[in-house]
């Protein structure tokens, strides 16, 4: 018996972090932050001596609330005796890493019901394309870019992120007939923005933007509570962690999600 060799699960790697989302630390209850949402604008003057018009720009906020993801395990008596592990801090390790999972496909995919936060697809405002087939073709792929673009927003840590079923598929198909140049480039970008592979993402979907103006907001750090009253009656223990956590975004348009629409 190797217990020290011991084999952890293959989990979804973690796609919004290693697009470079940005993390608010230390927040506490409700957190406004302001947001210039229309600018002034400038006129010419059509006669000398003549006035300016007033334009003034508008104001709005981003806002993040508590919202709180969980789970606990159950470590029996005779587990906690018998392992030559430490099932404790296995657990610990365990349920951390799952909130984490659990909080990266909330920052992407999250409904904004039930306790969940809204994510980048079910962001009001954000941009989206269909794509003709399961499948999209380079110009499809470029078209996400220019859906972006388009609204004054490609800047800052601009990357796509799809699933592995997808990037593979991608490696092999053409972005013209006979070219012999593939939608996933050499160094394993796509239309020359860097590429996360994950299996958070659903099947079919994309999303490219910059991934600088999704905010996750922390309420302070994950809570581990052991509790051995639970399973007192037969001398097992609860390990409860909880985390309390938002996302939002900056401005919608730094994003655009597309799919086939199926």
């Amino acid at each position: 018996y190797r217990g020290g060799d011991f084999i952890d699960v293959l989990r979804n790697s973690s796609s919004v972090m290693q697009a470079g989302a940005t993390m608010l630390r230390g927040l506490s209850g409700n957190v406004v932050i302001p947001k210039k949402t229309a600018s002034a604008s400038a006129g010419w003057i059509a006669s000398e001596g003549g006035a300016a018009s007033e334009s003034e720009f508008t104001s709005g906020s981003v806002t993040m609330s508590p919202k709180v993801i969980g789970a606990f395990t159950d470590a029996s008596r005779l587990m906690l005796q018998q392992s030559s592990l430490d099932i404790e801090n296995l657990i610990r390790d365990d349920l951390t890493q799952s909130i984490a999972q659990a909080i990266d496909l909330g920052a992407l995919a999250g409904s904004g019901s039930s306790g969940q936060p809204t994510g980048i697809k079910n962001t009001s405002g954000v941009n989206t394309t269909t794509f003709a087939a399961a499948n999209p073709t380079f110009a499809e792929i470029v078209g996400m870019e220019s859906a972006v673009a388009n609204d004054n927003a490609l800047l800052g840590s601009l990357a796509y992120i799809c699933r592995p079923a997808d990037y593979g598929t991608l490696k092999t198909t053409e972005k013209a007939t006979n070219t012999a140049q593939f939608v996933v480039e050499p160094d394993g970008n796509i239309n020359g923005y860097n590429t996360i592979i994950s299996n958070q993402v659903t099947s079919g979907d994309f999303y490219f933007g910059n991934f600088a103006d999704l905010l996750v907001g922390m309420y302070g750090g994950l809570d581990i509570t052991v509790d051995p009253y639970a399973l007192s009656t037969s001398g097992g223990i609860r390990i409860i962690a909880l985390q309390t956590v938002d996302v939002n975004v900056r401005h919608a348009v730094s994003f655009c999600v597309s799919n086939d629409g199926s």
